[in-house]
């Protein structure tokens, strides 16, 4: 097996600076780091973790807090996307990934958050999908470990943020431009990410001169079908029904849709309807969802790049705030009609 020395010799370059390309120093040129990684592939060589996490006194190996409250875990079409690019771009940079949980035990009580991250050895972390206001998710933000955060701001510290008010925005000005003025709103329960799309939902249809009566806002839980059927119902036996309907997400859709069709409704004849999030499924039902595509490849890029960042460069890492943009997806679902 090729070692550290074979690969100086096959670039020409010193020891020292092929161990700081393959540790992605920074005072390693791109270049260099580019030719030393191609270089060390084609010669099988793999570092070892135990001395590499001597030397450079990290593990490389970063945690993922991800608890979905309706328990459908990493089949969460949305954030399994952002979680794969997340493990797509830190493994590009050499680190691992392990999930945080509660299965470990101290005596007779589950480790917190933090002590797993101890326990594990954690370089940093990334946490995505849960109650950030728990005491044991704030005591992990304000510990010493690097943090980046999905989908939620917390004060210095590194936040990456689908651009939910300006998707929300596009949205629903797409579907006044289709002709729609009764348009309804079933939203997810309350988060960050919640009240910032139900404003801007709101704000929108407040600016472009459009009342939105209180039966036309409603909550169901995201990422459940069958909840978010009952709501649909609601909507529908109102005496003057919408004439489109804005899902909390485009999974959700397939209750939606089979309820219309249940209550005798067309799609988008009789009910126009609208999803968020742009899961590949929601062009693969028919027809085909009109909604918003969060840009999941970035999320995750980012949340990898800026965590790995803070952790090699924490001197010269800036703690931001980034907004990553969607597209709008027309879809098939919502009609076009006369104002």
């Amino acid at each position: 097996m090729a070692n550290i020395r074979d690969i100086a010799e096959r670039c020409g370059l010193s020891v020292s600076t092929v161990s700081k390309a393959l540790n992605s120093y920074s005072d390693v040129s791109g270049e260099t780091r580019r030719r030393v990684l191609k270089t060390a592939e084609e010669c099988g060589y793999f570092p070892n973790s135990i001395a590499r996490a001597l030397k450079t006194n990290r593990t490389h190996n970063l945690g993922v807090l991800f608890v979905d409250e309706a328990q459908s875990g990493l089949k969460h079409d949305y954030f399994a996307a952002v979680l794969d690019s997340f493990k797509v771009a830190a493994e590009r940079h050499f680190y691992d990934i392990t999930f945080i949980n509660h299965t470990i035990k101290i005596g007779n009580r589950p480790m917190t958050y933090l002590e797993h991250c101890r326990y594990r050895n954690f370089d940093g972390v990334c946490i995505a999908c849960i109650d950030f206001q728990k005491p044991e998710v704030i005591e992990l933000v304000n510990s010493d470990l690097p943090v980046v955060t999905i989908d939620h701001v917390f004060n210095n510290h590194t936040s990456i943020n689908s651009a939910n008010v300006q998707g929300m925005r596009e949205l629903v000005t797409y579907l006044y431009k289709m002709g729609h003025r009764k348009i309804a709103y079933i939203h997810g329960e309350k988060s960050a990410v919640t009240e910032q799309r139900l404003t801007s939902f709101c704000k929108t249809l407040t600016d472009l001169g459009v009342a939105t009566p209180p039966q036309y806002l409603a909550v169901s839980p995201y990422h459940d079908p069958e909840a978010v059927r009952s709501r649909v119902r609601e909507m529908l036996a109102l005496p003057e029904r919408p004439t489109c309907i804005v899902l909390p997400d485009d999974y959700v859709a397939l209750g939606a849709m089979e309820e219309i069709e249940t209550m005798g409704f067309r799609i988008p004849e009789d009910v126009s309807i609208a999803g968020y999030d742009g899961i590949p499924l929601s062009q693969a039902i028919r027809p085909r969802l009109t909604t918003l595509k969060q840009d999941t490849e970035q999320l995750g890029r980012e949340a990898a790049e800026r965590l790995i960042a803070q952790i090699e460069n924490p001197l010269t890492t800036i703690m931001e705030n980034v907004t990553v943009v969607g597209k709008l997806i027309r879809g098939q679902s919502v009609a076009g009609i006369s104002v």
